[in-house]
Parts: C-alpha cells; sequence; structure tokens
C-alpha cells in the first residue's frame, strides 16, 4: 500500500512539474507593452506647431507663452501621430501674470484647416479647471466638471502637477496629482475616437506653460 501512495505521489509532483513548465514557456511568449516617450527632452522630434514663436524647449521641458508678453490667441503644439485608445501620463505646470491663465492637454483631436484652433477633447487645466472635460471648437462646453472639494484637494497654482488622461471606448478618464477628478461616457454617436493629441497655451493672457515626463501607453 505504501508504494501505491508513493507512485501517486510520483504521478502528482510530475504533473505540477510539467504545468509549471507549460506556464514557463507561456510566459516567455508574452510581449509586456511599456510606455512610450512622446518628448525627448531636447527636440521637437514628434511634434509640429509654432516653434519659432509660441513653443521652444528649456530644461528638457517643452514651454508655451511667455511671462513677458501676452499670447494673442489660443496655440496647440500637436503630435504628427493620431491615437485612439491610450493611457497619457504627464507632468504640467502653469504660471501667469493676468488674463485667462489656462493650458490643458488635447486628445482625439484634428486641426482645423485655416485657423489656428483645434477641435476635439480637451483635458483642461488652469483658471478653476483642473481636471475637466471640455470640448474644445465642437460642443464648446465642459463634458464633465470635478466637485468643489475635489478641485481644492488637486489644485496648486504655480506647482507642478501629475496629469492622467485614459480614453478607451467611449470612456474618458482624468487625474490630477493621483485623484480621479472625472469618469465620462461619451453618449453622442459619431464622434471621432481617434486623433492628435496637443499642448495648449490659452490666449489673452501673459502666461507660460511646462509639459515634462510625457509618456503614453497605447491600448
Amino acid at each position: 500500500m505504501k508504494r501505491c501512495w508513493n507512485s501517486y505521489g510520483l504521478v502528482r509532483e510530475g504533473l505540477r512539474a510539467a504545468a509549471a513548465i507549460a506556464l514557463m514557456g507561456m510566459l516567455v511568449g508574452v510581449s509586456f507593452v511599456e510606455a512610450a516617450s512622446l518628448f525627448d527632452g531636447a527636440t521637437f522630434a514628434g511634434w509640429e506647431g509654432n516653434t519659432d514663436g509660441v513653443w521652444r524647449i528649456d530644461a528638457g521641458q517643452i514651454v508655451g507663452g511667455s511671462l513677458k508678453q501676452k499670447q494673442a490667441k489660443n496655440d496647440f503644439l500637436c503630435t504628427t501621430k493620431r491615437y485612439g485608445d491610450f493611457d497619457l501620463r504627464l507632468k504640467i505646470k502653469l504660471s501667469g501674470t493676468e488674463g485667462f491663465v489656462n493650458s490643458g492637454i488635447q486628445f482625439r483631436s484634428e486641426r482645423i484647416g485655416g485657423s489656428h484652433e483645434v477641435i476635439g477633447y480637451q483635458a483642461d487645466f488652469g483658471h478653476g479647471h483642473d481636471g475637466a472635460i471640455y470640448d474644445e471648437s465642437r460642443r464648446r462646453r465642459f463634458l464633465a466638471r470635478p466637485s468643489d472639494t475635489v478641485l481644492q484637494a488637486v489644485s496648486q497654482p504655480g506647482q507642478w502637477h501629475d496629469y492622467r488622461i485614459r480614453a478607451e471606448g467611449d470612456r474618458i478618464q482624468l487625474w490630477v496629482n493621483g485623484i480621479q477628478t472625472v469618469d465620462y461616457t461619451e453618449t453622442e454617436p459619431g464622434l471621432p475616437k481617434a486623433g492628435v493629441i496637443a499642448l495648449q497655451i490659452h490666449g489673452n493672457a501673459t502666461a507660460e506653460v511646462r509639459f515634462k515626463d510625457i509618456e503614453i501607453h497605447e491600448l
């Protein structure tokens, strides 16, 4: 009887070993997709826009606008690649002395021909709109906004903020400094689910916005 149990034990251990080997084989074939950097810290490779006047690179950061002169109109620095479903993370810092001190990150957006504007979703930032979703040049209204309590918790004027945007199908989620500000589901049919990502400096203000650590994970 003892020999019989030992045989069963050997079979059981053999099955366990075979399962472990099979699992290791499957894991070797798994491809883990890492986030891709959208900014190399030194050039505008992968971006297009007014890099002779409005946008510049300073200290490894993308900078838009100026604290020395007023920005007359909205301006956008756009990616040359289009993105659909993604998880985007970056750091943003906004400073200003007068006017509508505001910025944002466009996504699933397009440039409007013959205009300085773009059209599409915007993850808003500044002037009391941190972490809100605005529909730029389309419905021209806020689609979702954080509560006053959340806004007070995430807003630190003049400081670096961590901003996260996740767009997957009809669902759009935003986080600022690790706190979710909105969770929005699009209900209007036929809207584009892909487009460029664009950094904004708002017009009618003496303001400067800085971006760094821009990384995207395509879903």
